[in-house]
């Protein structure tokens, strides 16, 4: 497939990126530390996974729904863009954590949450970070986000009742 070039100058999607993943980064050196740092690499790296495989799974041929940044092929600035959501599930589990939010009151927060993540996907798509194609648009975004905090609602469950102990690690998620 033909490489399609929609930029070539760093402009305001790669500043979008950058200020983005300083933020984040930012906000996670500042917040009052809750896990220990096992548990937090893994719900930092839960976002950078997802947000890899979701990408790379809609946005390659034969699909390509959608390309990210300057053209269509992988550059160093998608890259950056998909670590940007380590962050953010980090901040996921956070609040999650911090305001410990009960299992029943799971399916108000991830809706909550993913009308956030469209919110700052839109944000993005303003920014020219995301090129949609082939019919695609933000709900079914939506609809991955639903099935994503789902998952890590789960995860947190699991690493909150079973800890660590399996690699012989402190169980304790602070």
């Amino acid at each position: 497939m033909k490489e399609i070039v929609y930029d070539n100058h760093f402009n305001k999607n790669e500043w979008f990126i950058l200020v983005s993943l300083c933020i984040g980064v930012i906000m996670i050196y500042l917040f009052p530390k809750r896990f220990c740092k096992q548990i937090a690499i893994i719900f930092f790296m839960c976002g950078v996974f997802f947000g890899f495989f979701s990408d790379h799974t809609l946005s390659v041929v034969p699909i390509s729904f959608y390309d990210i940044g300057d053209t269509s092929d992988f550059e160093f600035m998608d890259l950056l863009s998909q670590i940007n959501y380590g962050p953010y599930s980090y901040l996921f589990f956070y609040i999650y954590d911090r305001y410990r939010i009960k299992l029943k009151f799971s399916p108000i927060y991830i809706l909550c949450c993913s009308w956030i993540s469209v919110g700052l996907e839109l944000l993005s798509d303003v920014f020219g970070v995301y090129h949609y194609q082939h019919g695609y648009n933000i709900y079914y975004s939506y609809a991955i986000y639903l099935i994503v905090f789902s998952i890590w609602t789960g995860l947190y469950h699991i690493v909150k009742m079973h800890g660590i102990k399996q690699v012989g690690l402190n169980t304790d998620m602070r």
